[in-house]
Parts: C-alpha cells; sequence; structure tokens
C-alpha cells in the first residue's frame, strides 16, 4: 500500500482539533455532576488553558432529543479563562477513553460528556499519512517479454542475502541498501540517506512508501494478506540503473501492520525516469509474482547457497512462461472475425455460389428496423446524431467541390462540381438504405479522380469517345464486383491483418494532405512568387506595366504620400488588379497579389487550428463536460464555417477566386456506347478489372476497419453485400457518366467515432480513449445526403462564399483526426520518444523494442513503395497502384513471418482486447 505524508490543515495559530462526538444522551443522563478526574498519586506537571483544552459541547448539538441544535465550539479563544489546568495525563486518559468508546465498552462514569474538543499545538511533528491500496495483475510471462529479462538480469547480477541476521525494518532496509551501496556505480549514484528517504514516508516515522503484497482467500475474513514477503519500492532520480536485492530473514520479523511473519523482503531500486516497462513497479510485479506461490517459497527457504537460490528462480520463471501460455490459462481468447465467424455458423454448402451475400443478409435483416430506431432512441442520442449529421455533410460537401473542381479540370468540364455533388448524394443514400453496414462512407476520392484522368487522357490519345470509355470502364467495374461478390471473395480479407490496413489508411491520410499542400504551393507561385513580385519586367507588357504600377511599387508611393493620395492609389491598385488579370495579345499578364497567398494560408492552417482545438476540447478543463463534448461533437462545421466567414466577409477586399461553376441543361444523357469500337470495349474491360481491385481493396478495408473489434459494434458486419450494393450503385452512376463512389478512408471510421460513447482510461501516466457504445443507425447516413442533394440549390451561392483554403484545411484536419488510434502512427513517433515516456501498450510488454522498430520500418518500407507509385508524376504509374494494394496480403503472411516469431507478430500486429 502506497503511504504519502500530507499537509495538515491548521487554524490561525496552528492548533491540532481532536474530537470526540458521543451519542445523543437523554436530559437525566447529561445532567449529571461533572465526572472526577483522576490523576492518581502521582505529581503531574500542569499545562496552562492557552495550550490544551477541555470545551464541553451542550447536548443536542447533532439536533438530539433536547432539541438544541448549536453547533460543535471549536474556537478556544472563546472558553472562559476559568477553565482549569489539564494535565498531559488526563489527555491521554481522554484518548483512551475514546478508544474504549470506539469499542463499545465506554465507562459509565464519563457518559455526562456528550462532546469534548482537545486542542494541541503542533509543537511535536504531527503529520497526516494518506494510504491507498491497489490491485495490481500478475505479471504474464508468457505474454510480456520483460518478465522473464527482469529475472535473467537479476541472476547475472549476484545480490543475494540469505539469512539476514536483522529483525527490525529500519535495520533490515538498511542492511539491503548498503549491500546495494557496496557497488561502485551505485555508490557514486547515490547514498544511504536519499535511499532512505525515497523508501520511506518520513524519517521519524519509519513507514514503507510503496509496497507489494500477496492476497488470499480466507473464510474467515474474505482474503488474507500473505505475509510471508512483502516486496518494497522506490524510485531514485540520480540512479541510471534497476537494482533488485533479495533478503531471505534468519527469522520471521514483524515489520509492521499486514506483515507480522515476513521472511522474505524484496528491495527494487530504479530511476525515476524509465521506460513503462522497466519501472520500479512494473520490475516489482515481476518478483512479486515469483514469490505468491506458497511451494515455491517453501523450496527458497530450504536453499543451502546463492546458486542453489539462483536455480530456483530461473526454474520458477521457466515454469511460468509454459504454464501462462496454456491455452485454458490465457485471460483473453482470440476473436474471429467476420469470415471464420461465418464459416463457423454456416458450415459448407452444397453450392458455395453467393453463399456469402445470403449470410449477410440474414444477419443484418434482422437488424433493419432497428437501424432506424437507434438514431432516436437512446442517451445523448439526438445530439450525437444532430451533429453526426453536420459532421458527414461538411466531410463529404467540401471535398465533393474539391474533387469536382480537379475533375472539372481533368476532363474538360464534362464531368464537374455539379454532376459529384448529385453522385454524392445519389450513392450515398442509395447506400444509407440498402447498405448491409451503414456507418460506412461512400465518397468519390483522389484516386479515383486520377483514374478518370487516366481514362480522358486516353481518350485523348486514340480519339475515343470520353462519355461511352468511361460508362464502359464503370460498367466492366461493376461486372468484376459482382463476380467477386457471388464467388465469395471478400473471403481473402481474413488474410488482410491490422497492419496491411494501418500501411492503407496511412496512405490515404498522406494523399489528403499532399493535395492541400500541391494547392499552398501552386497558389503561392501564381501569387506570391511571380516575376511581377519581384520586378521582372517582359516586353509583352511593358506598356500596361508603365501604366498600372506593382503592389511593391505602389506600397512605396503610399508610404510617401498624404492620406487622401493614399486613398487614390488603393482604388488605382484594384484597377490594376483586374486589369492585370485581363489577358493581353495571346496571354494573359502574371499578376503579384501576395495577399491573396497570405490569406490563403492563414485560411487554410486555421481551420486545422480550430478543428483541431474544438476536437480535443474534451481534454481540456474549460467549461463542464456537457458543453466540452458538444464542442467537440461540432469541431468540423464550426470551424468550416468560422473561417468561412473570415474569407469571404472580414477579408472581403481581398478578392480569391471562387471555383467553377456552369450550369447544365441536361443532367442525364445516356453515354454513347455504341461509338467505342470493339477494341476499346476489351481495353475497357483491363481498366475496368484494374479498377476493381481498387474498389474491392479500399471497399473491404474500410468495412475492417469500421467493424474493427475495439468499435464494439453488435449487428455484424456484411461485406459480401455491402460490396453488391456498391457494384449496383457505380452501374448506375457509369451509364449517366456520373463520377464513381466507393467505402471512404478516413471517413467511415471517422464516422463511427462520431457516434460513439469514448471513455478516458489513463495508466501509468498516459490517457487513451475507447469505445463504450456506437449507435449503429442510418438516420445520419440518410439525413446528411439529402442535404448535400438540397446543396445542388445552392451553386454557385452561397456555396462558392467557402473558400478554397477552408477545403484544403479540411483536408488536413481529416488526416490528423485519422492518426488517432492508429499504431503504425503511434509506432513511428516512438523512433523520436524518449523511453520512459513509452506508452503501457501491450505490445511494449510483450514485444522487444528491436522488434517493434523492425516491424515498423517494414511497413514503413511498403508505405513509401505505395507513394512512389500513387504519387507518380506518370499517369500509367498510378495503374499498378490496386496491384500494389491486393500484394500487400501475401508480403504480410509470406516474407514478414521470417523476420518475427508468431506470438511477437500476434502482439504487434492483432487486435488488443
Amino acid at each position: 500500500m502506497p503511504l504519502q505524508r500530507v499537509k495538515m490543515k491548521m487554524r490561525p495559530k496552528k492548533r491540532v482539533r481532536f474530537a470526540i462526538d458521543l451519542d445523543d444522551m437523554s436530559d437525566a443522563e447529561t445532567s449529571g455532576d461533572d465526572p472526577t478526574w483522576h490523576s492518581g498519586n502521582h505529581e503531574e506537571e500542569a499545562v496552562g488553558p492557552e495550550d490544551v483544552q477541555l470545551l464541553e459541547v451542550p447536548n443536542g448539538s447533532h439536533g438530539g432529543p433536547s432539541g438544541n441544535s448549536s453547533s460543535l465550539l471549536t474556537s478556544s479563544e472563546s472558553s472562559s479563562p476559568s477553565t482549569p489546568p489539564v494535565t498531559w495525563r488526563d489527555v491521554c486518559e481522554l484518548i483512551s477513553l475514546f478508544s474504549l468508546y470506539t469499542a463499545g465498552s465506554f465507562p459509565t462514569p464519563y457518559r455526562d460528556y456528550s462532546s469534548f474538543i482537545l486542542s494541541l499545538t503542533d509543537e511535536d511533528d504531527f503529520a497526516l499519512l494518506h494510504g491507498r491500496f491497489e490491485k495490481v495483475p500478475l505479471k504474464d510471462f508468457h505474454a510480456e517479454i520483460r518478465a522473464f529479462k527482469d529475472v535473467e538480469d537479476f541472476l547475472s547480477r549476484t545480490l543475494l542475502m540469505l539469512d539476514l541476521q536483522k529483525t527490525g525494518l529500519t535495520q533490515i532496509i538498511e542492511a539491503m541498501v548498503q549491500k546495494l551501496l557496496e557497488k561502485k556505480e551505485v555508490s557514486a549514484q547515490t547514498s544511504l540517506e536519499e535511499a532512505r528517504h525515497a523508501i520511506f514516508t518520513q524519517d521519524s516515522v519509519h513507514t514503507l512508501s510503496k509496497t507489494i503484497q500477496g492476497t488470499m482467500t480466507s473464510e474467515v475474513s474474505g482474503f488474507d494478506f500473505d505475509q510471508n514477503w512483502i516486496c518494497v519500492m522506490c524510485d531514485i532520480p540520480t540512479v541510471t540503473k534497476r537494482h533488485v536485492v533479495i533478503a531471505r530473514l534468519h527469522s520471521p520479523a514483524n515489520l509492521g501492520s499486514n506483515s507480522h511473519e515476513v521472511q522474505f523482503v524484496i528491495l527494487v531500486m530504479a530511476p525515476v525516469r524509465e521506460k513503462s516497462t522497466k519501472s520500479s513497479l512494473e520490475t516489482a510485479r515481476t518478483f512479486a509474482t515469483l514469490f505468491l506461490d506458497i511451494d515455491f517459497r517453501h523450496q527458497l527457504l530450504l536453499a543451502e547457497s546463492e546458486y542453489e537460490f539462483k536455480q530456483l528462480l530461473h526454474t520458477r520463471t521457466k515454469l511460468l512462461i509454459e504454464e501462462q501460455g496454456l491455452p485454458e490459462n490465457r485471460k483473453s481468447h482470440l476473436v474471429l472475425s467476420a469470415f471464420e465467424q461465418e464459416e463457423q455458423e454456416g458450415g459448407k454448402a452444397r453450392c458455395p455460389l453467393g453463399q456469402g451475400l445470403i449470410r449477410d443478409l440474414k444477419r443484418r435483416l434482422p437488424h433493419y428496423v432497428s437501424d432506424f430506431r437507434d438514431g432516436f432512441v437512446g442517451n445523448k442520442t439526438i445530439h450525437k446524431v444532430t451533429s453526426t449529421t453536420f459532421f458527414l455533410y461538411f466531410a463529404c460537401v467540401l471535398p465533393n467541390i474539391a474533387f469536382g473542381m480537379l475533375n472539372d479540370n481533368n476532363t474538360a468540364g464534362v464531368i464537374d462540381v455539379q454532376k459529384v455533388l448529385f453522385s454524392q448524394c445519389v450513392g450515398g443514400l442509395l447506400f444509407a438504405v440498402f447498405g448491409g453496414q451503414p456507418l460506412i462512407v461512400l465518397l468519390t476520392t483522389a484516386p479515383l479522380a486520377l483514374y478518370t484522368k487516366i481514362i480522358y487522357s486516353i481518350c485523348e490519345d486514340f480519339d475515343l469517345n470520353f462519355n461511352a470509355m468511361f460508362a464502359c470502364t464503370g460498367l466492366w467495374n461493376a461486372f468484376f464486383l459482382l463476380i467477386f461478390v457471388f464467388f465469395n471473395t471478400s473471403k481473402l480479407m481474413k488474410y488482410s491483418s491490422r497492419s496491411t490496413e494501418e500501411v492503407f489508411s496511412l496512405f490515404i491520410t498522406f494523399a489528403f494532405s499532399a493535395d492541400a499542400i500541391k494547392d499552398t504551393i501552386k497558389d503561392f507561385n501564381k501569387n506570391y512568387n511571380t516575376d511581377v513580385c519581384h520586378g521582372v519586367t517582359h516586353s509583352n507588357s511593358t506598356n500596361q506595366n508603365a501604366s498600372f504600377p506593382t503592389n511593391s511599387s505602389l506600397t512605396t508611393v503610399s508610404a510617401m504620400t498624404t492620406a487622401s493620395t493614399v486613398t487614390t492609389v488603393s482604388m488605382v491598385n484594384v484597377t490594376n488588379s483586374s486589369m492585370l488579370a485581363a489577358p493581353s495579345g495571346g496571354g494573359g499578364i502574371e499578376e503579384c497579389l501576395r495577399e491573396n497567398s497570405i490569406l490563403f494560408l492563414l485560411l487554410m492552417l486555421g481551420t486545422v487550428w480550430l478543428g483541431i482545438t474544438l476536437f480535443n476540447f474534451t481534454k481540456t478543463p474549460f467549461l463542464n463536460a456537457g458543453k466540452r463534448e458538444m464542442l467537440a461533437d461540432y469541431a468540423l462545421p464550426v470551424a468550416v464555417l468560422v473561417m468561412s466567414f473570415f474569407g469571404s466577409y472580414v477579408f472581403r477586399e481581398v478578392h480569391m477566386k471562387p471555383f467553377k461553376y456552369k450550369a447544365r441543361e441536361q443532367m442525364f444523357e445516356l453515354a454513347p456506347l455504341h461509338l467505342l469500337p470493339v477494341g476499346a470495349v476489351f481495353a475497357a474491360a483491363g481498366l475496368g478489372f484494374s479498377l476493381s481491385l481498387l474498389f474491392f481493396m479500399d471497399q473491404n478495408i474500410s468495412s475492417a476497419l469500421v467493424n474493427a473489434p475495439s468499435n464494439k459494434l453488435k449487428k455484424g458486419a456484411a461485406y459480401h453485400w455491402d460490396l453488391f450494393v456498391v457494384a449496383v450503385i457505380n452501374a448506375f452512376l457509369s451509364i449517366f457518366t456520373m463520377p464513381w463512389v466507393h467505402a471512404a478512408l478516413p471517413h467511415s471510421p471517422l464516422h463511427v467515432r462520431a457516434l460513439a460513447d469514448l471513455e478516458d482510461r489513463v495508466d501509468q501516466g498516459h490517457v487513451h480513449q475507447i469505445v463504450v457504445h456506437v449507435r449503429e443507425t442510418r438516420v445520419t447516413g440518410i439525413i446528411s445526403h439529402v442535404m448535400i442533394g438540397l446543396s445542388m440549390l445552392m451553386l454557385p451561392y452561397p456555396l462558392a462564399y467557402i473558400p478554397r483554403p477552408v477545403l484544403d484545411g479540411l483536408f488536413i484536419y481529416v488526416a490528423i483526426t485519422a492518426l488517432y488510434g492508429n499504431q503504425l502512427f503511434d509506432r513511428i513517433l516512438l523512433f523520436f520518444t524518449e523511453q520512459s515516456a513509452y506508452p503501457p501498450n501491450h505490445y511494449i510488454r510483450r514485444v522487444p523494442q528491436r522488434k517493434i522498430h523492425l516491424f515498423t520500418t517494414l511497413q514503413l518500407i511498403q508505405l513509401v513503395v505505395l507513394c512512389v507509385f500513387g504519387f507518380s508524376p506518370i499517369p500509367y504509374m498510378k495503374m499498378v497502384f490496386p496491384v500494389l494494394i491486393m500484394l500487400l496480403m501475401p508480403i504480410r503472411h509470406k516474407i514478414i513471418p521470417n523476420f518475427f516469431e508468431p506470438k511477437y507478430l500476434k502482439a504487434l500486429d492483432g487486435h488488443a482486447h
């Protein structure tokens, strides 16, 4: 039990109060004469009333039979000066009477007093001790690699004290510390006084500060302390290495409460700043688990030499590793994946064709009604559904605008913002109604936009109709996806481990960040870092440059003129900007609009800062818990609206170019498939197959992350049915040359988190959040996509009031929030983290540090390869990208196991429970 000395709360004159409150007595009992205080025949030294006083409090102070509710008289200054002197013997008698009273045997002569208050000066060194018991789990020698290493390290550095001839607590501890100080490395770093100060609560009261003891069940009191051994811990800032001393006492010693028959004392000394798995507590857990076995301790008592003692420790450690590794002794069991559960539930069917689809329907159909009910019923459900709906709306509509602008540039206006919004509305709405797992979010993504660009480039090179080629590729894609569904190909995803999912998830995060960075660089090259800004003129614009000075020259003129002249120059500056934007001759003139680039950076970073600040607002002490949670839930909408207001109104004098929009006369125009030659149809089949691999991996990896065991979803997965619905939706969109949609990262896992109730957990000072409950509902998806459909009526305004840098800020916000809980990113941070600050994760405890870093390095190599092909400037290299994603699974199961033991892979690449 750790004990800590705490300060006493003192009155102005620093007097310690000690009160005895008796039961309410009747008037007959309290009306008698004052009791006589017998001091015996010994001469006592009187103490004046200013030092020790006994104050009588009238009966009924607690609302007793007398009805008197007056409060206790606690102020010593208000007592009568005629109070007789009281000796220290009287004080001791009063305390003994209090003990008798608490035992129920208070003498009758003293029952006339209802309450006494004893006021003592603090001349003696009084102190308060705070004690706390905490259950500590046993060390898992099979799973936690550090347990065996601790014992091996101790055995290599002999620090044993057999048959120690000491009986007192102080003598035993000092002898063990002296044993440590015999080592030069220890004596040079600490001293006996420093060690004593760390081990005991205070010098005057030798009580151990931090200890570990065993407990056992008892038929009498429920449980008893194992009083045969005790493990003492201390942390010393000047020590650089851990040290362990084990003392076997010659005869049992009484070391205080709960330690009356101690024969083994284990002293663990560790640095203050140490890796979490090497702390004094973790090291003490190792040896405490060993000494918990009574038969093992009996063998240690019979050991005649240090060598025999060590051999017993070594043998016991090996035995624990074997015993705790047995399946029946494991505390956690393997959680089956959705595919393994499916195989156990369904067994082997005569015709496996479409069996996965049928099982998905049987699993999800019974929950269909509850998918709607759970969006309205439950504690805080309305609030969570409302905030998640707005989150989904902004998280989808803003990327739609960005990808719509990208597709508009890549396809010469064939696919624009309006079509992307319609595709998002229809696709998302249909999936929210008919999909198996409604928490999955469909979205058109950057890889799909790049794939569309490749198709457009092919059509230009071979003079093909883009609408027809796009539709044909989309139909082939849907055809291959249906084949995947009916042949239960999604079962292959059981080979997609956590590492595969996290590598792909981190790649998507980088893709979002890369888009924002590219836009920023493009804006600075266009408006900030131009020849005009650097004072370089061109021959074809000499006349205009002479007529209209540049921004830099205007700034110089403004500083040298009067206020009226400044106003005139500012008007000329605005005119100049508009004139420079106009074409001259064969091409446009370069502009110097540095204020645009600065505002671009300000709005983008402001969106990220405000969003992340509000997202993490639950970790601050401001407001109350409910308001903090509300601000965190509405982080994204608030950040977008606030920064859009700043960009469009506060800085309205800085003219930022809105996104390009052209109203369409006809949205639904069938693609002319009959215009494609036969060769183009087969080429579209090749493109469609490659695209189907991208859909297959994206859809199933997103589903796996949504259905991860840590999310605690109850209604089950539907991999095959979800892929079927996505295939049908994209076949419909392809016919009308609408952009494709599939499950999106990181939007899908963020959707789950937004609907979840989270709980903070603290482990050795590290705070992490776990999911307690998730509202599995279709309501958020339906309402948010209806709102996206209505947004088409807000084109171009008011949607054009959302500046482009706010869209890029949203990309970075989504990328950053997606890193929360990504184990790969957490392990990357370990490369730059001090060991003492390592979090006590399950893999930190179970895997050697060098193996953790090796596994992280291999994942980073895979990530770099994906980035090289995914971000390549060569368009055709991007076509290989879906194949590379598929190759991640055989790499994980055929190459990675050559570097690791199976138990280490299970800890690093499995879901912790």
